[in-house]
């Protein structure tokens, strides 16, 4: 893994990142406008219009949420495999456009589950090809800046989403179906930007090589820094579950249905502005320090969402959670950069959003059983466990790497 960093980048470097960078960064926040519209008010519907318990909502969010890494795994390889990336992008943008629809003619929970699966589909096929682009299109020594820059503006989407789903459900009467519909029209925004503004560049390294070199036998030998990241996502992961328990906590606090979409508003506000100043400072100095301040802002975030006891507590914890966000989520896609060959760089991403989606499934299932069988707080608490073991493991990596210098 590169330790080597350089100055922080000004404001007119950060314009100077390639154009691909900044329209795959529109790409994203296109369609997490569009995700978020639904997935801000989706909890809530499913248990209040179509009864779902909140085990089930857990079960729900899991197997979506893990739907995205086994996709991406294949997809990252894929590739690889023929040299490609933005085919695999457009098509899994394209899934999560048709999926949009079904959300909103959904007469059960079951309904629910197959559009979340089609949704969450797309959005494994998409990523990890596109989380490799950017890396193509970057040097090294911009990608901290580059993939927070992707993150700002996935998260500018990930909070217009809500304040357009509140807008609309106070305008049309906490009509969810029709959010749900209207929801379709920035995924359509986001595949034409993808579409006609991104083009991909020129291989680095010859397809003859790719088809000849990747092989499911290389999976094993990524290397002891690409497996060191890939644990620590692992735990990230089973300490972070599903948003919607920050949804169904503000709801239990006292907020009221038509203010539900603030819990991601506020979570993606404070995620868009730190991802961006993480990632261009990231890249002066060694990444997994700030990751440890990420994971102590979450231990933070879960105390106080377990043991706040009124709603302006939840939303600090909620504005917590989305600090960590911003704090950790491109360096972990930088490390995984810095740490894999430009051959199987695809292949390093959907491995490691493989191994976070099982985690993923498995935190957000728990979730929801401590969530039902003992309360709010339990699951809260169990997160901060989890982060206390990530931190501790991050900080072993850094005193390592010390002792190794």
């Amino acid at each position: 893994m590169s330790t080597e960093h350089t100055a922080a980048l000004s404001p007119r470097q950060a314009f100077a990142l390639p154009r691909g960078v900044w329209a795959l960064g529109f790409v994203s926040l296109f369609m997490d406008m569009s995700s978020e519209m639904i997935h801000s008010l989706l909890p809530v519907f499913l248990v209040s219009v179509l009864g779902a318990s909140p085990t089930l909502v857990g079960l729900i969010e899991g197997l979506g949420e893990a739907t995205t890494p086994i996709s991406k795994l294949f997809s990252g390889w894929a590739s690889d495999r023929v040299g490609r990336r933005k085919p695999f992008a457009l098509f899994g943008y394209g899934l999560a456009l048709f999926s949009k629809p079904l959300f909103a003619i959904a007469p059960s929970a079951g309904w629910v589950l197959a559009a979340r699966f089609s949704d969450r589909l797309g959005k494994g096929i998409r990523g990890a090809p596109r989380d490799a682009l950017v890396a193509d299109l970057t040097p090294q020594t911009q990608r901290g800046a580059a993939y927070g820059l992707r993150q700002s503006l996935d998260s500018v989407g990930a909070f217009v989403g809500p304040l357009a789903a509140l807008v609309l459900m106070e305008a049309f009467n906490d009509n969810f179906r029709l959010v749900f519909w209207l929801a379709a029209i920035p995924a359509v925004a986001c595949v034409g930007t993808l579409a006609f503004f991104v083009r991909e560049p020129a291989q680095h390294v010859a397809v003859d090589r790719i088809r000849a070199s990747v092989r499911w036998a290389v999976v094993p030998q990524l290397g002891s820094h690409f497996w060191a990241v890939a644990v620590i996502g692992v735990i990230l992961t089973l300490a972070r579950f599903s948003e919607a328990f920050l949804v169904l906590r503000a709801q239990g606090a006292g907020l009221p249905i038509a203010l539900i979409p603030l819990v991601l508003i506020v979570m993606n506000v404070v995620y868009s502005a730190s991802a961006y100043p993480t990632g261009a400072f990231a890249d002066r100095m060694d990444r997994r320090i700030l990751l440890a301040a990420g994971f102590g802002t979450l231990i933070a975030a879960d105390l106080v969402l377990a043991l706040g006891i009124n709603i302006w507590s939840v939303m600090a914890g909620v504005a917590l959670w989305g600090l960590h966000m911003g704090m950790t989520q491109g360096l972990l896609a930088a490390l995984v950069a810095d740490a894999a060959a430009d051959e199987l760089r695809g292949t390093a991403f959907g491995v490691f959003n493989f191994v976070s989606g099982i985690a993923m499934l498995a935190a957000s299932v728990l979730a929801g059983y401590l969530w039902q069988t003992i309360g709010p707080s339990a699951t809260f608490l169990a997160g901060a466990g989890f982060t206390i073991i990530g931190l501790m493991g991050t900080a072993a990596s850094i005193r390592r790497r010390k002792h190794q210098r």
